[in-house]
């Protein structure tokens, strides 16, 4: 692995993707994309007393999944990156707890996927890990819970609202695989003064804008060189935010640009206002149409590129601006 810059790396000999696994709820499974999922529960809450329970199961059912289409267990796995929306990660904890591998809990928001996946292909890259895994979710009901109000409540949503994700997505990275991990960028923390919490996707913009700025700048790369750009997940407010965004530089990624906030819902017949969110929505989009898609020659090479978030319920009940950031993953078929 070489820098390419300040938080952009090539990787000279690319880790690869093994194996993936893609799960969700009721919501995710009656979307465009539920029949791309590996599995989806119409109880949304697994058969658990909690949510926070329901979104630990979704985790232990994506990493095994993942497991089992790549024919390992467990202890074949020598680290895994988990993270998720939940005060300390808990879901992360108590949903791997059972795999006894080796863990590193991870939180970058809804940006968590990108940012598990970049750092375990880092990871086996260097030699410290012949298999890693990369595991992000979330959940509905135990987010509004966190950030919002009880769903008891019953509190009208604002149309830039997004709709929680209740889902997951594991992916195990090794030396063999169909997809493979070419470069990665780690974002940078851009905070633009947005304090609305029902509009996530303009505080996640700037942070995509400036990830993308600085990719193309660092690479040379030519969007021509792509067959598609996921952002995840910025839904309609934030995707037409990022675009006037890139215009006013000069690069027009419109052909290319998909969200995974749009992609795992239907706005016009689901009642999501402004699309998807939540760490577990851009993982659910990767395992369950990205990679597949990569893996059967659809795409050639695409670009990654999962946003956060960085606000607490403690911040954002002080008034503070809600910070973003994007980080960028290039996955071409191996």
């Amino acid at each position: 692995m070489r820098p390419l810059g300040r938080g952009v790396w090539q990787f000279s000999l690319p880790p690869r993707i093994l194996s993936q696994g893609a799960v969700g709820g009721r919501r995710e499974a009656a979307g465009p994309l539920g029949g791309e999922l590996d599995q989806t529960f119409q109880d949304t809450s697994l058969g658990k007393v909690t949510w926070e329970q329901a979104e630990a199961a979704l985790q232990e059912e994506a990493l095994s999944l993942a497991l089992h289409k790549a024919r390992l267990a467990p202890e074949d796995l020598d680290l895994v990156l988990a993270g998720d929306l939940l005060n300390q990660c808990v879901s992360s904890t108590f949903g791997l707890l059972s795999f006894q591998i080796p863990f590193l809990g991870q939180y970058g928001a809804c940006s968590t996927m990108a940012q598990t996946l970049l750092l375990g292909a880092m990871a086996v890259d260097s030699g410290a890990c012949e298999r890693a895994a990369a595991v992000t979710s979330s959940h509905f009901c135990a987010a509004e819970r966190q950030f919002r109000l009880p769903l008891e409540y019953g509190g009208q949503r604002s149309p830039t609202a997004q709709w929680t994700a209740t889902a997951a997505g594991a992916v195990v990275l090794s030396r063999e695989g169909p997809v493979q991990v070419e470069r990665g960028l780690a974002g940078r923390i851009v905070d633009l003064g947005i304090r609305d919490p029902a509009n996530m996707g303009a505080a996640m913009a700037p942070a995509a804008a400036d990830t993308l700025l600085r990719f193309f700048q660092a690479t040379g790369a030519s969007p021509a060189e792509y067959d598609a750009l996921f952002t995840g997940d910025l839904g309609a407010v934030g995707s037409q935010l990022l675009l006037e965004l890139l215009g006013e530089r000069g690069l027009d990624l419109s052909s290319l640009h998909q969200d995974c906030g749009l992609l795992l819902y239907d706005r016009d017949r689901q009642d999501v206002h402004s699309g998807g969110s939540g760490c577990g929505c851009s993982a659910a989009v990767l395992c369950g149409r990205i990679l597949p898609r990569l893996a059967a020659g659809e795409y050639r090479r695409v670009l990654f590129c999962a946003t956060g978030a960085l606000l607490s319920p403690t911040t954002q009940q002080q008034g503070a601006s809600i910070p973003g950031i994007c980080h960028l993953v290039q996955l071409g078929r191996a």
